[in-house]
């Protein structure tokens, strides 16, 4: 076999990259010639499409049976994805049992992340003989469409069944949008009866929640129906034939009652050990879904910030960089299976990785980073120390018995020798703030208040009338860049009078006093009337 020359190799992505955006694109055999119609020709033409499309899959497996290519898949949900417009989506809604609507835009990286999932899951859904049509809209061009059907973010997904919708609630894959769907046009779960069936099943599907029974019927079976009905995201199988269960689940046990996890990873199989309640087995699920290490992306993000795991541990770092970790970073969260979720964030993605990292006052590194929230009590922690193996683990372990310390933004140390305000940061607020024997009057600002910069004239005026006065100290902070645990303010500005006998109860004062009744205040507050300098105010 001769390789392909660089001209073929060009076409053929050329050709690839036009299916790719023509999935953008409406498909006008699916448009009336005008909106006056009553429908009826724009359903036959639908049903026409697909018949074709059964028909050229029939005899393509007539023929050698080749694995479909990523453009192949894409092809076929042009013909399965029915584009919506303002003509058609009022009567496709009505005249279907169930539509399946993606209202996206094109400009938005998140619709653009999910529209080969989502025509990868056309393609299976249509495979499965799904009753579900599948259609997608474009928000920016219909807005008024959109917002008739409660279309306002990107993406946004919406079942409709009977022309009544329900939002989307499982995952962004396209094995969790088949899944999702199944689940909610009447198939919770998949009976399995032969190893043959069995063997088909794991080729198709990476992760789903066994179930065994001796019959299905009875209490637990009901339970796990339940469960398998109310979890949005994972496949529920049943079987009843120990053979077909090893087929599923190598390391089951002969009983006539059992539930497992199956995952795509080294840990592979999970047993359930609890009892047959809907509640415990969806608890079970959720605590041991994800992966040793997940990897954190647009489309899985709002999972792993909804999960109830709530000790996280989010590694920062370069692709390269996390090859060679990812093998020792599943060594230690097979330490912490179910109490800790270890996540890796790419620091190169701005929009995963920044919020994060601004909150450690680390957004531009470009090092590894380790860092850990405990979403329990919303404290955040950071690993100071080399991110080894051991220090990892080390870390974790604190993270779980309550003994890392909170980590607090604080900008670098000032030099305040020339300063008549003085410049708190985060490490020094004990020092010059809490600790001292002196009156403190502090303005608590951030750079983006438009109001800050009057308070800090004032600031300076004061600092200027009372010059020479050794028993008050005048100073501000950035609470965009600096915390404490004793500073809790959430309006900029805001001015706070620490007396020098009670520094834990600051006085708030109002921002819109003029200088002379803060001056006022101050002077009846540390005891002197006459001792300060006469500069005007």
């Amino acid at each position: 076999m001769f390789a392909a020359k660089p001209t073929s190799r060009f076409v053929y992505l050329t050709v690839t990259l036009l299916l790719l955006l023509s999935f953008f694109v409406s498909i006008t055999a699916y448009e009336t010639s005008d909106g006056n119609g009553d429908g009826e020709d724009e359903f036959e033409g639908i049903e026409e499409l697909i018949a074709l499309d059964e028909e050229e899959e029939s005899q393509q497996n007539q023929g050698s049976h080749v694995k479909s290519t990523e453009a192949e898949v894409i092809v076929k949900a042009q013909r399965i994805v029915l584009e919506l417009n303002s003509d058609n989506t009022k009567r496709i809604i009505d005249g279907y049992e169930y539509v399946l609507v993606l209202g996206y835009a094109p400009w938005c990286p998140r619709s653009a992340e999910l529209m080969p999932q989502f025509a990868e899951a056309a393609t299976s859904l249509k495979e499965l003989g799904s009753p579900l049509l599948m259609s997608k809209l474009d928000a920016e061009r219909h807005p008024k469409t959109a917002s008739s059907l409660g279309i306002s973010g990107f993406p946004t997904l919406l079942l409709f069944t009977n022309g009544t919708s329900q939002p989307y609630t499982g995952g962004f894959s396209s094995e969790e949008i088949v899944i999702w769907v199944r689940k909610k046009t009447g198939v919770p779960v998949i009976r399995i009866n032969s190893v043959t069936e069995a063997e088909e099943f794991l080729k198709k599907h990476h992760m789903f929640a066994i179930g065994l029974f001796k019959k299905f019927v009875g209490r637990e079976y009901e339970e796990f129906v339940k469960a398998a009905t109310s979890h949005n995201e994972i496949q529920f199988v049943e079987v009843n034939d120990i053979e077909v269960a090893k087929v599923l689940f190598p390391n089951i046990k002969p009983n006539n009652l059992f539930l497992g996890l199956v995952k795509s990873e080294m840990e592979r199989y999970t047993t359930y050990e609890g009892t047959f309640e809907m509640d415990q087995i969806l608890d079970f699920l959720d605590y041991n879904k994800f992966p040793l290490v997940t990897i954190l992306t647009e489309l899985n993000s709002i999972k792993v910030y909804s999960s109830p795991v709530k000790f996280q541990v989010f590694v920062f770092a370069k692709a390269d960089a996390f090859k060679n970790l990812l093998k020792l970073l599943q060594d230690v969260a097979r330490k912490f299976v179910s109490k800790i979720m270890i996540v890796y964030v790419d620091i190169t993605e701005d929009n995963l990785a920044k919020p994060f990292l601004t909150l450690f006052g680390l957004e531009d590194s470009e090092d590894t980073i380790v860092t850990a929230f405990d979403n329990k009590i919303s404290s955040k922690y950071l690993l100071e120390s080399d991110p080894t193996p051991s220090k990892i683990e080390e870390f974790c372990l604190g993270l779980l018995q309550g003994t890392l310390s909170p980590h607090f933004r604080s900008q670098a140390i000032p030099d305040n020798k020339e300063e008549s305000v003085q410049i708190v940061v985060g490490k020094t607020f004990d020092n010059l703030v809490l600790s001292g024997d002196k009156n403190v009057l502090l303005e608590v600002y951030s750079p983006w208040c438009i109001d800050c910069e009057t308070t800090s004239k004032q600031m300076k005026k004061l600092a200027k009338h009372f010059k020479g006065l050794d028993n008050l100290i005048f100073a501000r902070i950035d609470a965009s860049a600096n915390e404490h645990p004793k500073l809790k303010v959430d309006d900029y500005p805001t001015l706070l009078f620490y007396k020098a006998d009670d520094k834990s109860n600051p006085i708030k004062l109002s921002t819109k006093s003029s200088s002379k009744d803060l001056a006022a205040f101050i002077n009846k507050n540390i005891g002197v009337q006459d001792q300060v300098s006469k500069d005007e105010l």
